[in-house]
């Protein structure tokens, strides 16, 4: 156990000095949330009841799907994993850390757009905290379980540069956070509706926390974390 929150605090002073990891969970998400914030509650001042929440769900993806996968390519795509193998570290010990420190990350950062939110553009804020922070941490690991998988396949910076947009894009433009989803042709609303961002809005949303918001983010980690384990067993052998 010891060991295990060695690495923990480890992972959190890498990830505090990562230029990649602080550029996506902070300086982009929150640069984006002060431009748009702006503009969102100026042209239709009724976004003020959604606003946290759709710039949360920004800036969960952005950290999800391209800082998360950034920092396991870092060890998984390189010869990093061969450092865990010389000294008997598991494989997994380096995952596990990486998820739970982007975990509290994307936690902070969300609760500075929380704050700030409400206090620069006079935001609606939750009406129940308990609720909307449950609702969060479970659309936090679904998105990170995601980005794990990303990060575990892809082998190159490069690729992972490719892929990564072409998952955190629609799940921004397609979540229903800019505008209603139902405004998009049925076969664009249907495509939304595979990435985590579109239930997480609706699940964070004011009385939002049910089953059938719920559901499919529960599926989504459960299955993301077996391919996970999965590659990471692959990872043994090479």
């Amino acid at each position: 156990m010891n060991g295990f929150l060695y690495g923990v605090v480890l992972q959190w002073k890498l990830d505090i000095r990562s230029k990649s990891l602080l550029v996506t969970c902070y300086i982009i998400p929150l640069i984006f949330f002060l431009l748009m914030g702006g503009i969102f509650t100026s042209v239709m001042p009724e976004m003020r009841s959604t606003l946290i929440q759709s710039m949360v769900v920004m800036n969960v993806s952005m950290g999800a799907f391209i800082g998360l996968p950034s920092s396991l390519v870092e060890t998984y795509g390189t010869d990093v994993k061969k450092v865990y193998k010389a000294n008997g570290v598991p494989l997994y010990l380096g995952f596990v850390t990486m998820f739970l420190s982007a975990f509290v990350h994307l936690m902070i950062s969300s609760a500075i757009i929380l704050l700030l939110a409400h206090i620069l553009f006079e935001a609606a804020l939750p009406v129940q905290f308990p609720v909307f922070f449950l609702a969060l941490d479970i659309y936090i690991i679904a998105s990170l379980g995601i980005g794990s998988i990303l990060g575990l396949i892809v082998k190159s910076q490069a690729k992972l540069a490719v892929i990564a947009q072409l998952v955190f894009l629609p799940s921004v433009m397609l979540s229903g956070i800019m505008f209603p989803a139902s405004l998009l042709p049925s076969f664009l609303e249907t495509i939304g509706r595979v990435f985590p961002a579109s239930w997480g809005y609706k699940l964070i949303l004011n009385n939002g926390f049910c089953f059938a918001n719920l559901w499919y983010l529960v599926f989504v980690f459960c299955v993301a974390i077996i391919i996970c384990l999965v590659l990471l067993n692959r990872q043994k052998f090479k």
